[in-house]
Parts: structure tokens; sequence; C-alpha cells
């Protein structure tokens, strides 16, 4: 189907860290214009919900009794889901096991219309699976008290490795634009994301950022700690710091711009034809609901936002401002275009 043809966006002001509102909003308007592979690692978030009900007499521990489980697709899969929320049309490559989990996820992409022919189920692999158990006492909030991740071990099969790049490289094709989600649990390489021959790559690599040195990835949006490890070193309330790592962060991964995220801080835009960082503020309150997830939020706004004709510093304002919005909600959450055309019309009225 021939995509629909709409106005021309507005040009971008000459403006330091400030963005046009109205133009932002433009460029909202174009995300259900866009195509997005997503290519990476597919999770399950899984939330045990629970009430503490005494200590144990056998060990100084609590005794919880459950009271639901929910799940909702994490790991690169939130970030297809945050796509498909914005509206943009995603292709979905990456490998789940033939279980439980596996199907589940499958299952999401279909109900929220996310192509998941790139999806390569392996029998005998673990889909990825963190269980969050949740617990509180009658009438107070739940907080998490524990983690249970199931990860997969070993290499897939040849067959699944084959299958992989094809489905990838024929992804990346078809959409021009991609986003690397990279968990460390195999489906993703930094040698076959530089087949992939997109004119757009946005990464985001939680354990081996510098990896992917020669991947040819156009931008980055690592947290602050994933830069922390990458050069081991401690960046803390320093922004000189900051400055100096995010700094040769883009340039030892040769990337046009790179995005760290910073939580409470807010975010600092490294670009390359730009002498400093320009930080923004954080959108909303510093007391997040819940982050899980967060980040794959922020990547999948980013991206998109480029696609649809962003200068960098007007995506990492969206992404910024989409952040804002899904750490007010509890579990692995997402964004929905009108959230943030509500939010962009409420800041351009609060200007006024």
């Amino acid at each position: 189907m021939p995509r629909a043809r709409s106005r021309p966006l507005r040009p971008p002001r000459q403006a330091d860290t400030s963005v046009d509102l109205t133009r932002l909003l433009d460029i909202v308007n174009a995300f259900s214009r866009q195509t997005v592979c997503v290519f990476g690692d597919f999770v399950l978030d899984e939330f045990v919900s629970s009430e503490i009900s005494r200590v144990s007499r056998e060990a100084p521990v609590l005794i919880l009794q459950q009271r639901g489980t929910e799940a909702f697709p994490g790991g690169g899969a939130n970030a297809a889901m945050n796509l498909a929320s914005l509206g943009a049309q995603v292709l979905a490559v990456g490998v789940v096991g033939d279980d439980a989990g596996g199907r589940m996820l499958i299952n999401r992409f279909g109900s929220n219309k996310i192509d998941a022919r790139g999806v390569t189920r392996v029998r005998g692999w673990v889909t990825p699976v963190k269980t969050r158990f949740l617990a509180g006492w009658t009438h107070t909030t739940q907080q998490q008290v524990l983690r249970v991740d199931r990860e997969p071990t070993g290499k897939f099969p040849e067959a699944a490795q084959k299958a992989v790049e094809y489905n990838s490289r024929r992804a990346a094709r078809r959409a021009g634009t991609v986003l690397v989600s990279d968990y460390g649990f195999g489906a993703v390489s930094p040698a076959l994301v530089s087949k992939l021959g997109a004119k757009l790559v946005t990464l985001d690599s939680r354990y081996r950022l510098l990896d992917f040195r020669q991947a040819g990835v156009t931008a980055a949006t690592p947290n602050e700690s994933e830069i922390e490890v990458a050069y081991q070193t401690k960046v803390g309330a320093d922004t000189a710091k900051l400055a100096e790592l995010g700094k040769k962060a883009r340039e030892d991964l040769n990337l046009e711009a790179l995005v760290v995220t910073r939580g409470k801080d807010g975010l600092a835009v490294f670009e390359k034809s730009k002498p400093a960082p320009r930080h923004i503020e954080i959108y909303g309150s510093d007391e997040a609901l819940d982050v899980t997830g967060a980040g794959d939020t922020v990547i999948a706004v980013f991206t998109l936002a480029l696609a649809a004709g962003a200068s960098y510093l007007e995506a990492a304002h969206l992404a910024n401002y989409a952040g804002g919005i899904v750490v007010m909600k509890r579990r692995t959450a997402t964004v929905t275009r009108a959230e943030l055309e509500t939010v962009l019309r409420g800041e351009a009225t609060a200007q006024h």
C-alpha cells in the first residue's frame, strides 16, 4: 500500500538545547508513515504479585501468598511494542525458543500488528524470561523483592544463525531503518550488524557497547552505567568526566550521535558536528514509579523520530518526553502517540 502524502516538516530551529514544539508535533504526526526493523534479543518480562503473609520459621525470610502473574514483551520485544504503539510499521527479527515464553511473544507481536515473520523459533532454545517477584503488606504498595532470570545457554544451531542473517538483511533492506537491541542473548552480533546496509542504524547494547566499533552504527543510546562499564571508570556528578567519556565513546564507535541517558539527571547528547555535549533536563517527576524497560522506550522513540526526519537533538527531546511518561506506569510499559502529543501540546501551552 502506498504511503499517504503529507505536508513537509518545518525546518529545525537554530537553537542550542531548546526545540520547536510545533515541529516536534509534526514529527510525531509522521510516525505512522515509518517502517522500522527491530533486530535483537526478545525477552519476556514476568511479574508475580504477592502479599506478605508472615516471616518463615525455617529461615529469616518472608512467606508470600501469590496473587497473580502478568507477562509483557521485554528487551528488544518491548522496543518493538513501543514502535507499534506509536503507529510505526514494525519488522521483528530475532530468535525465540519453542516454548511457552516464545509462543507468548509471537502472539503478542501478532495482536499488535508487528510483522514477526523474521523471528526464528528454535527447538530446545530457551526464550529469556525475567521473573520479578513483587510483594507488600495488605493495603500497601508492592515492591520488587526478588528477580529470577531464565536464560539460554550455548549457541544457536547453524541453521538458526543462517536464518537470522537472511531475515535481518532482508528486513533492513525493506525498512531502511534498523533498531539493534543487544541484551547479550546471542541474536545480535557486531559482524552481522555491519552487513545490514541500512541507511539508519541505532544501537542499544547492554554489555558490549564498544564491540560495535566497526558495525556501521549511526547512533547509540547507552545509559550512564553502561558508559562507565565500557571505560571502567565512574562518572557520578562529574559532568566533565561525562563529557570526556561521551565524546570518546562517540568517536570510538564512529557514530554521528550518542545519547547518554542519566536517570533523574536527564540526557546528554553528543554529536559529531557539535564541539560539546548538550544536556536535556528530565521530563516529569524524578520519582519514577517503575523504570523497567524505560531504555527500550527511549531508543524506540529516538529511532522513530530520526526516521521521520528529526535532528538528533529533536529526537533526543522526544525520547526524553517518552521516557518521562513511561516511568510513571507500572510494569514493562509503552508510550502511545496520543500521550506524546498531549504532553507536547501541554508544554507548548505552558510556554505561552
